[in-house]
């Protein structure tokens, strides 16, 4: 019986969390608005190295980890990496166009980044169809992951971070590339990376270039929103359908607290956990990627529940953590995307069997946008036989992603 339990928690929990030429025209032409600096890095490729986790042999010219210079969260230049992949043959006149990948939650470790991993054959498939079009791709890990010198936590979920990882990402690989990209680019995102797309959309100025839109789905959004409704949705539960969710959330928040730590170093995982969560977060967090991260914490409470038969007393969150000061902050403005009126073309794709990013809380987003004045296209599961969990909103949507892309390139 002890097994079983075991068994059930972790197989639940593992279903649960399933550059730029010298072209001063261009640069006058797209110029930020002051109060997003725009990228004027010098010389913002480090090197370039070929990428083989993943044989993209078949579909791409170059495969490439390129480490770049980017603007940092603490407004300091610091070094990222991005894959790179190029089409086949030779570049069209007038170039290539960019499309920038955004991944999803990895963890906040550096063997977790992109770069160092192979990708699922659900990424691949839709890269390969993106080059297939004759779209260059670029895909950063973001700022802090799977970064040369291994000493900066990832800000995990911070939308300005993700954003100019992305946008400085899209402006080496311009400078890198050369004549063979032209200056349109578009961005396209999954959860964390539907996030960091719509951040992107934000903060496309910084590159100085030509955007044309973002797809997003699932964007993580309205954080604390997202948290208070997963506790409420097994609060009166069986043991064994509370521990994979307690476990992804526990996560979460063990992977934001870390980001909390980039900025601000003082901050400890005992202000947002009681023990031994807080022991557990504090061990695994940043050295873990998030599926090893929630099987621990599965782990324990699970041994919990098989002495006790319930998670009653068992320590997890800190009462009211949500209100501590830096957490609020985070929450509400810095992890929060479309905070301002954005003008570039959105899609949204979001399912209403969605259990990491629950509807209600993109709902909460677009509609907050709306009445900014930012214009999206909201794209549900409505009126279909099939609906879209948190990750079948991505996969079954990948040939209208791509289409989407294609059309908002083509203008």
């Amino acid at each position: 019986m002890k097994k079983t339990l075991l068994a059930v928690c972790t197989l639940s929990l593992t279903l649960f969390l399933s550059a730029c030429n010298d072209d001063n025209d261009w640069d006058d032409f797209f110029k930020p608005p002051s109060d997003i600096p725009e990228n004027n890095i010098q010389n913002p490729v480090v090197r370039t190295d070929s990428y083989g986790l993943t044989d993209m042999s078949a579909i791409a010219g170059e495969s490439l980890v390129m480490t770049y210079k980017m603007l940092g969260i603490n407004n300091k230049e610091v070094q990222a990496t991005a894959l790179v992949f190029t089409p086949k043959g030779a570049a069209p006149v007038g170039g290539w166009p960019i499309v920038a990948w955004a991944h999803g939650t990895t963890g906040v470790a550096d063997k977790c980044a992109p770069s160092r991993t192979a990708m699922n054959d659900y990424i691949k498939g839709m890269i390969a169809a993106l080059l297939a079009k004759g779209y260059v791709v670029v895909a950063p890990d973001y700022e802090g992951l799977g970064e040369p010198s291994g000493q900066e936590l990832h800000p995990f979920l911070n939308v300005k971070s993700e954003a100019f990882s992305i946008t400085d990402a899209v402006v080496a690989a311009r400078n890198y590339l050369g004549s063979k990209v032209n200056n349109k680019w578009a961005t396209v995102g999954h959860s964390q990376g539907g996030q960091a797309a719509l951040g992107a959309a934000q903060y496309a100025s910084r590159a100085k270039l030509d955007y044309k839109g973002t797809v997003a789905v699932a964007p993580a959004s309205n954080l604390d929103l997202i948290l208070t409704l997963g506790e409420a949705s097994v609060a009166n539960q069986p043991v064994t359908t509370q521990i994979p969710v307690y476990a992804s959330l526990d996560t979460f928040t063990a992977l934001i607290t870390a980001g909390l730590r980039n900025p601000n170093p003082d901050f400890k995982y005992t202000q947002v956990f009681k023990d031994p969560t807080a022991q557990i977060a504090q061990t695994y967090a940043e050295t873990e990627c998030s599926g090893d991260i929630g099987n621990a914490f599965a782990g324990s409470m699970g041994l919990y529940a098989q002495s006790t038969g319930s998670l009653n007393g068992y320590g997890r969150t800190q009462d009211n953590f949500l209100n501590i000061p830096v957490v609020k902050n985070f929450t509400s403005k810095d992890g929060q995307p479309l905070t301002v009126k954005v003008t570039s073309p959105i899609t949204i794709y979001q399912g209403s069997n969605d259990t990491t990013v629950p509807r209600i809380a993109t709902n909460t987003l677009v509609g907050s946008a709306q009445q900014k004045g930012t214009a999206i296209q909201y794209i549900t599961d409505d009126g279909n036989a099939v609906k879209w969990d948190h990750g079948t909103a991505y996969v079954l949507n990948i040939p209208n992603i791509v289409q989407d892309v294609g059309t908002m390139l083509s203008k």
